[in-house]
């Protein structure tokens, strides 16, 4: 059985990061391994929500782990709470890359062109240097420019745009960059990638729902990181997460009971395991 290893917080309420992560990586049939790295009432969408830092906690795992030889196939890292983290996250990545493991990151830390709550303006340039490390990075076109520091052009990017981004995201040494919710020029909505070391640019686009939720970036690199590990190719691995992923809003959108705060992504999970020929 493959094994993942995924790094970022547990937000208790919200469908995302680790609440998404384990359950969707984990019903594609691929153990999936955590290392929490704060735990949250909810996710900070919320007012009022507790904060635990496990900062303290993460080199201790990593110790225990070498101790004992685990290995990992792929290593996701979602959101990262503080420079520190970074600094140990990159230690991880040197203690357990081998040959043949995949480091995917995906950089949660802004949206609509503003960081989140608690990030300063230094944080974007240390999630850059992290990248440097990273085999993949999956960016939201907000986080793509503030690691770049280039101006935010919003969400409706053209294609150029989009290009020119990408071929300066390549800089900070990922082989796969692939910007997220971009409106492609049919009107779909889905990602631009560029490959570094052919130059090669790729894309793919779902239906555009009207709706807007938290988590969703989540969900996409989540089912991802399963898809790729079992052993799809990278376009095909991110073309089954964005199906996933529209499929996941779709839902919500449709479903007149759903929770303001996140999508009904295990409410497709079936779907998912069709995508990837599990069933």
């Amino acid at each position: 059985m493959k094994r993942v290893l995924s790094i970022q917080d547990i937000s208790c309420i919200g469908k995302c990061s680790l609440t998404v992560a384990l359950p969707v990586i984990s019903a594609m049939g691929i153990e999936t391994a955590i290392v929490p790295t704060a735990v949250l009432s909810t996710h900070t969408q919320f007012s009022g929500f507790t904060f635990k830092d496990l900062t303290d906690e993460m080199e201790p795992i990593k110790d225990h782990w070498v101790k004992e030889k685990m290995h990992f196939d792929a290593i996701y890292t979602g959101y990262l709470g503080s420079e520190r983290q970074i600094d140990i996250v990159s230690d991880f990545f040197d203690t357990f890359k081998s040959e043949n493991t995949k480091i995917i990151m995906d950089p949660a830390m802004a949206d609509n062109g503003k960081l989140y709550t608690g990030f300063d303006d230094d944080f974007p340039l240390k999630m850059a240097s992290l990248c440097s490390k990273s085999d993949i990075i999956l960016p939201n076109i907000s986080e793509c420019c503030l690691m770049l520091g280039e101006k935010y052009p919003g969400e409706e990017a053209d294609e150029e745009t989009i290009k020119d981004l990408l071929i300066k995201l390549s800089s900070l040494g990922a082989k796969i960059n692939v910007i997220t919710g971009v409106t492609l020029s049919d009107g779909t909505l889905g990602f631009m990638g560029y490959i570094t070391e052919t130059g090669e640019f790729f894309k793919y686009g779902t239906m555009k729902v009207p709706y807007k939720s938290h988590g969703t970036g989540d969900v996409f690199a989540s089912a991802f990181t399963g898809a790729y590990t079992m052993g799809h190719d990278i376009k095909k691995s991110l073309e089954i997460a964005a199906e996933y992923t529209c499929a996941c809003i779709n839902n919500s959108y449709n479903d007149p009971d759903h929770v303001f705060y996140a999508i009904n992504f295990e409410a497709e999970i079936p779907r998912l395991l069709k995508l990837v020929g599990k069933i």
